[in-house]
């Protein structure tokens, strides 16, 4: 009997403790829908902020005409609290074929971000037993024309080929655009044709960079430039929880450069730290055998002393690499993708190749609209 005393009581003081240290948000929200239901997210960690998902602490609360909420019995600690308008009462956040929120969206300290979200700048503290006040003022985010911005940007790789020390790189504007369903980041564009926010099937189209000039290197003369040129085609793309994500395309050259094609498999895991959205991937490069001679190979009128023909063929190369965005402002990001691609021994035995890897990479920086 006394041991039952004691755990009660234990039980008890814990419950006391919990109600004593509980805190409230008093919300006062702006621009709110005239009715509805508004839902109330509250984060604790920056990768599910950065991702809209996966929150500490949820409550839905019919719109009131005031504009006045109440949020009780919320731990104590850090958060960053998301409220959105839950228009067609599907009890989710609509988002567009890229994940951006379709509903009306207000975030904690004004912010209003234009990328990924960060959990820094939105971020407040909320002691024990406190009553904080918060205003919201909601908002769509991509207006009525969609997300534009405008900045400059680099585009290059490294050399491979044997003798050269030149990188390959050129200067281009750095045009973002997102959409409902049009995604076009410097050298990339996607439009989504099928599926939702976490599924969907896209045709896209990069700018690929020309891989040498042969006048980089004694053992690319008479090979004649490799120009660069634009691929297009399909793909799948999987957002996973998490923020891990799969993508799958296939491009061709419609340029007829060299008239072939490559499809790539690549596996990417996102990640928030500060103002920075950053995450590494892998993935798997397959190139037909007319791209991977074009690129690699030396055909047989090309043949010189010390330069035998070489025929590649299709063949398979593995990539690695990480990307990031820094929020430097609300409206000015810094945009940086690196990879290393490795070459398999189809590709580094030919006799123009020097290394058996590329590093290639995009550079930015934007203001967004």
């Amino acid at each position: 009997m006394k041991k039952m005393t004691v755990r009660l009581c234990s039980i008890f003081a814990l419950v006391f403790a919990g109600v004593a240290s509980a805190a409230e948000l008093d919300v006062r929200v702006a621009n709110a829908p005239a009715e509805g239901e508004l839902v109330f997210q509250v984060y604790d960690n920056p990768d599910a902020f950065g991702d809209f998902r996966s929150p500490r602490w949820e409550t839905r609360l019919a719109v009131d005409s005031d504009g006045r909420y109440q949020l009780k019995d919320l731990p104590p600690g850090a958060f960053a609290l998301l409220v959105y308008a839950d228009r067609n009462g599907n009890r989710a956040l609509d988002r567009t074929f890229i994940g951006i929120p379709k509903e009306p969206i207000g975030l904690s300290n004004g912010y209003r971000p234009k990328g990924p979200p960060s959990f820094q700048r939105a971020s407040f503290i909320l002691a024990e037993n406190e009553t904080k006040s918060i205003d919201i003022e909601m908002y769509q985010v991509l207006g009525d024309s969609g997300q534009w911005g405008l900045g400059i940007g680099v585009i290059g790789r490294s050399s491979p080929y044997v003798g050269s020390d030149s990188t390959v790189a050129q200067v281009i504007p750095a045009i973002t655009y997102f959409g409902e369903r049009l995604q076009w980041v410097g050298p990339s564009l996607r439009y989504g044709l099928w599926g939702s926010d976490t599924f969907r099937f896209a045709v896209n189209a990069t700018y690929r960079v020309g891989a040498y000039e042969e006048n980089d290197s004694p053992i690319l003369a008479g090979l004649g430039d490799r120009d660069s040129t634009l691929m297009a085609g399909v793909g799948l793309v999987y957002d996973g929880p998490n923020r891990i994500d799969v993508d799958f395309r296939y491009q061709h050259d419609v340029l007829d450069r060299f008239g072939g094609g490559t499809a790539e498999l690549r596996l990417s895991k996102g990640f928030q730290t500060g103002n920075v959205s950053w995450g590494p991937s892998i993935g798997l490069n397959w190139l037909s055998s007319d791209l991977a001679n074009y690129d690699f190979g030396v055909p047989a009128w090309a043949v010189m002393p010390g330069r035998p023909a070489y025929d590649v063929g299709s063949t398979v190369t593995l990539e690695g690499g990480i990307g990031g965005m820094l929020e430097i402002t609300e409206h000015w990001r810094l945009v940086l993708d690196v990879n290393a691609e490795y070459l398999g021994d189809d590709i580094s035995d030919s006799p123009i190749v020097g290394d058996d890897y590329v590093i290639k990479g995009f550079a930015a920086v934007t203001y967004t609209f």
